[in-house]
């Protein structure tokens, strides 16, 4: 089974690279976005080290949205994902792949560049390594039930923005949560584990129940 895993995997994150303008946009679109606020709310530090966190938070939501539209449409219209389903192996390991494959494309390069973020909202030096933790924990998040939105509204016509009203209200616990850590750091570093343990709670939860339930969707689509 890890080797099914690991060719998905390794297939999925191939086509990527030879579409790299796909990569790109996502992590420019974040770029733009984080350095956009502070030249609409201006350069007081202690308004962008307030609006910081949640601005950072914000633009990985978004940007990690971009992508998740064509997480299974390839494999969908050119018949691979049906032949995926009539494999021996389960489903849902070839879905946590794609997932898997979709976090380092999209989640992974934004917790790296975060810290650049961080520097231009005047962050110290604790609450970027807070913001990185609190991304590198929550935005796997965001692609496991991303793919389940994503799996609901394979082949629908407007899915993007249908996807958009079924996913955005369940990003809200771990935008709250994500950005809460970073903004509590900037008062008290120890405080953050609960808002810490949260996020790697809602992260196992994802983990357990995401891959099957897009399986299901997936099934329910094909039909």
């Amino acid at each position: 089974m890890f080797r099914v895993f690991w060719c998905i995997l390794h297939r999925d994150l191939t086509l990527a690279l030879r579409r790299r303008t796909d990569v790109l946009t996502t992590l420019f679109f974040f770029i733009i976005v984080v350095s956009l606020f502070p030249l609409g709310v201006g350069t007081e530090k202690e308004t962008l080290q307030t609006l910081g966190p949640g601005v950072v938070w914000v633009a990985a939501l978004l940007a990690s949205m971009l992508a998740l539209e064509r997480l299974f449409a390839a494999d969908y219209e050119d018949g691979t994902l049906e032949q995926m389903l009539l494999a021996a192996q389960p489903l849902s390991l070839v879905v946590l792949a794609k997932i898997t494959a979709h976090w380092l494309l999209t989640g992974l390069p934004l917790v790296l560049i975060a810290p650049l973020a961080g520097m231009q909202y005047h962050l110290t030096g604790e609450s970027i390594l807070v913001m990185m933790g609190a991304l590198l924990v929550g935005t796997p998040v965001l692609s496991l039930i991303g793919a389940i939105g994503a799996a609901l509204t394979l082949g629908v016509r407007g899915g993007g923005i249908l996807l958009s009203l079924l996913i955005l209200p369940l990003y809200v616990p771990v935008l709250v949560y994500g950005s809460g850590a970073v903004e509590i750091s900037r008062i008290d570093f120890s405080a953050t584990g609960p808002y810490f343990a949260l996020l790697a709670s809602f992260l196992l939860v994802a983990l357990t129940f995401a891959p099957l339930a897009s399986s299901a969707a997936l099934k329910i689509s094909l039909e």
